[in-house]
C-alpha cells in the first residue's frame, strides 16, 4: 500500500462541526495556556517562599518542567527545584539554574510512608538527631517537622 494523500479539507468532520486537526489544535492552544498559568504559579511560589532566583523562568512540556535563571547559591538553586518537582503533575524537572556561587550539591530523598525526619536522618546521616539538618535545609517548603508527606522530595544536604 505506502503513503495515500488526501484533500485535507474535504474529508467528513467528526465532532462538532470541526475537524480532527481543529481539535488537536485547539487542545493543544488549552493544554499549552494552562501549562503557562501552572508554570507562572510556580514561579510565584518560588518567590513568596523568599527562594531568590534572577530571571526564573518555568517551561511545562507534559510532565516535564525546565527551569532557567541565575541562583546566588546553591541552596536556593536546590529549593527552586523542589518547589516546582513537588508540584502535582510534574514528574521531572530538568534543571537549568545557573549558580553565581557554586557550593557542594545536596542529595535528594523521596519521602516514604512512615516516614520522618529523624527516620530518614538516621538512614542517611546514621544520626537521628540531625533530623533539624534536613529540616533546615528544606525551609521554607516545610514549615513543621511532622508536616511531610509520601513522595514529596526532600534536600539533604552534606554535613560540615
Amino acid at each position: 500500500m505506502g503513503l495515500l494523500s488526501f484533500i485535507k479539507n474535504a474529508g467528513a468532520k467528526l465532532g462538532i462541526g470541526k475537524s480532527v486537526a481543529e481539535e488537536a489544535a485547539e487542545a493543544a492552544a488549552a493544554t499549552a495556556a494552562a501549562n503557562e498559568v501552572a508554570a507562572s504559579k510556580m514561579i510565584e511560589t518560588v518567590s513568596a517562599l523568599g527562594i531568590e532566583i534572577e530571571n526564573m523562568n518555568v517551561v511545562i512540556d507534559g510532565e516535564l518542567a525546565t527551569v532557567t535563571g541565575v541562583s546566588k547559591d546553591q541552596s536556593s538553586k536546590e529549593k527552586a527545584v523542589l518547589v516546582v518537582g513537588n508540584t502535582e503533575g510534574i514528574a521531572q524537572v530538568d534543571d537549568q539554574i545557573i549558580v553565581d556561587n557554586p557550593e557542594p550539591e545536596a542529595t535528594y530523598y523521596t519521602v516514604e510512608k512512615g516516614d520522618y525526619l529523624s527516620k530518614i536522618a538516621k538512614k542517611v546521616y546514621g544520626d537521628a538527631m540531625k533530623y533539624p539538618v534536613i529540616f533546615e535545609a528544606n525551609k521554607p517548603m516545610l514549615s513543621d517537622p511532622d508536616k511531610i508527606y509520601p513522595g514529596q522530595v526532600l534536600r539533604i544536604p552534606p554535613l560540615a
